[in-house]
């Protein structure tokens, strides 16, 4: 299996609409997480049939966001996993034609609201976590003025510190330190607004 790519930054349309698709951005999201999983594993996880879930997961393996992991021993089972470390989606890709402008904004509301969802989620579901995790758990808002360089330059400082944390929790757990750890998603926005 080759090295994979630190984050892969998506800027064609066909590899946009590919992950796009509500189906495949939770099963991309899901295998994100699981690191490696079976279409079987993946179908429980999204409540869908396996068949369709195999499909999609070819479809993102077409575009090269996914990749076959290596087989079970018995290897009657497809295992799969990402392809690279996250995928990026920028602006600036899709500003040259009103389609690629509307695939792009359309696929970043799609993002928003499945991020929307997850935090939905995690409060219905808040009493159901130990106090702690209710407790560590941020939500803030800051109401900043700033120029657009020095939003950019947040952003970045942001993206460092959490691969920072990204990287030293995977260590831990790569050494053993499994212990009290979860699946933790930090949704982050910056973007001007007037009143």
């Amino acid at each position: 299996m080759a090295e994979k790519e630190n984050l892969r930054r998506i800027a064609d349309m066909g590899t946009l609409k590919a992950i796009a698709h509500p189906l495949r951005m939770k099963l991309y999201r899901a295998l994100y997480v699981a690191r490696t999983a079976t279409a079987s594993q993946l179908a429980e996880q999204v409540d869908e049939a396996p068949s369709l879930v195999s499909y999609h997961l070819r479809k993102l393996a077409e575009y090269g966001l996914i990749e076959e992991a290596e087989p079970s021993e018995d290897g009657r089972e497809r295992w799969w996993q990402p392809a690279s470390e996250g995928v990026s989606i920028h602006d600036e890709d899709f500003r040259d034609a009103p389609e690629k402008r509307a695939a792009h904004l359309a696929a970043t509301r799609l993002f928003h609201e499945q991020r929307s969802d997850m935090y939905r989620r995690y409060l219905d579901e808040r009493p159901a976590w130990a106090p702690e995790w209710n407790t560590a758990a941020p939500d803030s808002e800051s109401l900043l003025r700033l120029t657009a360089t020095e939003l950019s330059e947040l952003g970045a400082e942001l993206i460092a510190l959490i691969k920072k944390y990204d990287e030293k929790g995977r260590a831990d757990e790569a050494a053993g330190a499994t212990e009290g750890r979860e699946n933790v998603a930090l949704h982050v926005y910056g973007f001007p607004f007037r009143p």
